[in-house]
């Protein structure tokens, strides 16, 4: 997907098109989320493969093997699809890699709050038939939209309860306390430290969470601010790369390229002509 963002429905016959083909499990490399209002959907995702009822969300992460396969019930299908770059809102995607790794799917009872998370679809979707969209409306939605089913997710699954394992809830303060340090030249021993736990231990947890180590994790949010900063801003690379902790360009820029695929000014370019 070239496009920051698209936002598209699935209805009765689009369910029928799907089922009709073939459709093998696979990865996207952007995040998806599925917001059920009538039908069902089957769902295979953390290798396992699950059926919900309508009203319900599925967030999958970028790099994530899924497959979808929407299902009528009662003669009605009707799907929100919305798909996004992981630039497109980096504060907010990046935590939620800790909400969802392991709990895609959510089944929401029909209450107000439902209803007013597929008005929020509806008002994204009518900002992108303009013929000049405003991308920081929808920013400003789809960021105001997570936060709705954040809030949600909490009633349905509260924090106190069983479902969260200790190192579940490390992960958390962990990504937590990545936030608010990432721009610091600092390494794992930091975060460790931070956390009261051996540095072997804590790349333990990030390793079952998202399976990645925690120097990964931290250039991976250095990254993604990186690239808010070369969209939003006219910082010179040298200057981005000074900000989020890289005082060598050259150095900065191999990390940059070795995780994008391309230099930070290929990137900027790419989205100039993407946004303009």
């Amino acid at each position: 997907m070239e496009d920051l963002f698209k936002i598209y429905k699935i209805d009765y016959a689009e369910a029928e098109k799907i089922q009709g083909t073939a459709n093998e499990p696979h990865q996207h490399q952007f995040e998806e989320l599925i917001i059920g209002i009538q039908g069902m959907i089957e769902h295979f995702i953390d290798f396992k493969s699950e059926v919900y009822e309508s009203p319900f969300v599925c967030f999958v992460t970028r790099g994530k093997i899924h497959r979808v396969v929407p299902l009528v019930k009662d003669g009605e299908c009707d799907f929100w699809v919305i798909r996004f770059r992981s630039e497109f809102i980096p504060e907010t995607t990046f935590n939620l890699y800790g909400y969802y790794h392991d709990n895609a799917n959510l089944q929401f009872p029909e209450e107000r709050c439902f209803k007013r998370i597929n008005q929020i679809c509806e008002m994204m979707s009518e900002e992108m038939k303009q013929e000049t969209p405003e991308l920081s409306i929808v920013r400003e939605l789809l960021t105001t939209l997570f936060t709705m089913i954040e809030s949600e997710r909490k009633k349905v699954s509260p924090e106190n309860g069983n479902l969260y394992r200790n190192q579940d809830i490390t992960f958390k303060n962990f990504l937590s306390i990545l936030e608010e340090n990432f721009r610091r030249p600092e390494g794992v021993n930091y975060y460790a430290e931070k956390l009261f736990m051996s540095a072997r231990n804590l790349n333990s947890i990030t390793q079952h969470v998202l399976n990645q180590s925690v120097s990964e994790i931290i250039e991976t949010r250095k990254l993604i601010e990186a690239k808010n900063l070369l969209i939003s801003t006219n910082k010179t690379v040298s200057e981005i790369g000074f900000d989020i902790g890289y005082a060598d360009k050259a150095y900065f820029t191999s990390v940059f390229k070795k995780k994008s695929g391309q230099t930070p000014t290929e990137f900027r370019d790419e989205m100039q002509r993407l946004i303009s």
